[in-house]
């Protein structure tokens, strides 16, 4: 069985949208999965999220899965420059800058060039979601994502920013992608 680790976006918790009941199919399937408590929105930068992970890197290894909301998706990227994992699933993620309200609170993770061949490198299998009517993040950042990361893409239609708002308080297809690749 996999760790597993999930990182929620700007403002988030651990107990917000989807993150409690997929935690909740995995640990059902004997998976052991880590929701770290990142300091958002106040104190959240990227070194802020790194020290609050130390707690948990130990716990990472080459057989972990990743997965990402939003600016947990940016933060995986950044971790992927370091160390390397299973697969990774980014779910409303970026690369760059989106143009919203919530972006200064964002550029530490995303303002700078990534290694995108340290992270294909660290992180064999992409899998990433994006909506056809996100809010908050453009569909292009989709199409960036799997560009560089030369990852699968799957676009949900209606599905908003993939939170409680749009209806996510499960993400049956997500959970089906993971298990898929565990078999």
């Amino acid at each position: 069985m996999a760790n597993i680790f999930i990182f929620y976006g700007v403002g988030g918790n651990n107990k917000e949208n989807w993150l409690p009941w997929l935690k909740e199919q995995l640990e059902n399937l004997g998976h052991k999965v880590f929701i770290p408590d990142f300091p958002t929105p106040e104190n959240q930068t990227l070194d802020n999220w790194f020290k609050t992970f130390e707690d948990y890197k130990d716990n990472l290894n080459k057989d972990s899965i990743l997965i990402g909301h939003s600016l947990g998706a940016s933060f995986i990227l950044n971790v992927l420059e370091k160390y390397p994992v299973k697969a990774a699933f980014l779910v409303a993620g970026f690369a760059s800058l989106p143009d919203n309200k919530f972006k200064e609170g964002m550029r530490t993770f995303v303002d700078r060039k990534f290694n995108w061949a340290k992270i294909k490198n660290n992180c064999k299998k992409f899998y990433i979601f994006h909506s056809d009517n996100d809010p908050y993040v453009p569909i292009e950042k989709a199409y960036e994502f799997k560009k560089n990361a030369d990852g699968e893409l799957i676009i949900v239609e209606g599905a908003g920013h993939f939170n409680a708002s749009a209806g996510y308080n499960k993400f049956e297809l997500l959970f089906k992608k993971i298990v898929d690749l565990e078999k």
